[in-house]
């Protein structure tokens, strides 16, 4: 097994994001479309902080009512901006960093996803599920 690989061989580049500004309505949607359950927040290309569907589902009781989507997401639009519901102080990994690095993180911590940053730009994303494709490619 390749211990020092580089973040860069198994993140995800071409990550879907949201700006702060942006209704919580779109995180959802993207989240939907996508298939994914985390979203980095920019700011132009600055990485601010990072929203899960875990954050979504904190602030959104709709939900648990099966109440209809159009409704949950007025209300959560009138209600909460992302900023408020995101998580701003996010652990990130500079591009630099290791395959093991990251899995160090993300085994330490209770979160699923971890930004790769470029200084302050985002440049891609890792998950725990890219990190065990990786294993499973070592075997």
């Amino acid at each position: 097994m390749k211990r020092n690989d580089p973040i860069s061989h198994l993140m995800t580049r071409n990550v879907i994001t949201v700006h702060h500004g942006d209704p919580i309505s779109k995180v959802r949607a993207l989240m939907q479309e996508h298939s994914v359950h985390h979203i980095p927040v920019v700011q132009g290309d600055q990485f601010v902080g990072i929203i899960s569907w875990s954050d979504i589902l904190r602030v959104s009781f709709g939900d648990t009512f099966q109440t209809d989507e159009r409704t949950v997401d007025a209300t959560l639009d009138h209600t909460f901006s992302i900023e408020q519901v995101m998580q701003k102080e996010a652990i990130t990994l500079q591009e630099t960093g290791s395959v093991r690095e990251a899995a160090e993180i993300l085994v330490a911590n209770t979160f699923h996803s971890l930004p790769i940053l470029s200084s302050s730009k985002l440049v891609g994303m890792v998950t725990t599920t890219d990190l065990i494709k990786y294993l499973l490619q070592q075997f």
